[in-house]
């Protein structure tokens, strides 16, 4: 669900700056713990960047290896993974890095490990072992629109995700949505999707007597 969900952003940044999707992913993947990560959950931040003399934004402490740290807290897991690819771009300890094809994902895992992106002495070993246990080496070789395609693909072959909705299933950031009609309630969107009205209102921060409106 991470690698569907983030993968078509990961391809972006690719195409944007040059670092492999594979190993934006497998990052992503490790350092979150598929996004379900303490960091992740209350700070958006899914590559443990701290927060050093360079960010000017908020803040989120965070205990890690017995000591507490002040990470970086973004709008949004997108934004994250913009700053991660700023990060690596900007400093210079990574420049070696991006001599290499963007496909050589074991080299970009070797050259991580060795310029310390994290404390952990097998951290290329785990992200190769990631990257190539899920396949992530495959989008290396997208283009975003294809990355794009294969997102909206999945999702729709998961009717189980989506229920049985005769409305069409758009996309936004890798998650799935609909556009709400004329005369539309909890309970006939609930009907549509197989989702029940109380997740509904969780997953849109809606109050129980919300009317909805053409296009919501």
């Amino acid at each position: 669900r991470y690698v569907l969900q983030y993968s078509a952003i990961a391809v972006e940044q690719m195409t944007r700056h040059g670092i492999p999707a594979s190993i934006t992913l497998a990052q992503g993947l490790l350092e979150s713990g598929a996004g379900k990560s303490e960091l992740a959950t209350e700070a958006n931040n899914h590559f443990g960047i701290k927060a050093d003399s360079r960010w000017n934004g908020r803040t989120y402490s965070h205990l890690d290896n017995g000591n507490w740290h002040k990470f970086r807290v973004y709008n949004s897991a997108e934004k994250s993974y913009e700053d991660h690819s700023l990060f690596l771009v900007g400093n210079s300890r990574y420049s070696a890095l991006f001599k290499l094809d963007r496909t050589d994902y074991k080299g970009w895992a070797r050259g991580l490990k060795n310029a310390y992106y994290a404390e952990d002495r097998e951290y290329d070993k785990k992200l190769i072992s990631i990257i190539e246990r899920y396949g992530l080496h495959q989008y290396d070789r997208y283009t975003v629109a294809d990355a794009r395609k294969n997102q909206k693909k999945a999702y729709y072959s998961k009717e189980q995700s989506i229920g049985k909705s005769t409305k069409e299933i758009l996309l936004a950031n890798g998650l799935p949505y609909v556009i709400a009609s004329t005369g539309d309630t909890y309970a006939s969107l609930s009907q549509e999707t197989g989702i029940s009205k109380r997740k509904i209102r969780k997953y849109n921060e809606l109050y129980k007597e919300y009317s909805f409106k053409e296009g919501d």
